[in-house]
């Protein structure tokens, strides 16, 4: 089950009012593949709540000088490692469960 966070339902906006940010500099994220809205069939993108926490950590990182470049590796680095982390819980549910 999808969670609430993850529901792709909030327009440009309401993430500019949301986050202070611009809707310019928030559709310059999307280009720098940073961030990733769903589009309906007229074209307007939709955010989640998920995609406006990764805005703010986004947006806090550029006021410390981070480059989007560096950004975009770091958040490549944690997903990388969610997915190890998922592999290695799946991994050991197995053999627990085999030992029921």
């Amino acid at each position: 089950m999808t969670s609430y966070k993850d529901k792709k339902v909030i327009t440009i906006g309401i993430v500019h009012e949301l986050t202070g940010l611009s809707e310019r500099r928030i559709r310059y994220y999307e280009e720098r593949g940073l961030i990733f809205p769903d589009r309906t069939k007229r074209g307007t993108r939709k955010y989640s709540f998920h995609d406006i926490e990764t805005l703010m950590k986004i947006a806090n990182k550029r006021e410390e000088g981070v480059q989007t470049t560096e950004i975009k590796k770091d958040m490549l680095k944690e997903k990388k490692r969610n997915v190890r982390e998922e592999m290695l819980r799946g991994q050991l549910n197995a053999y627990f469960k085999r030992k029921e």
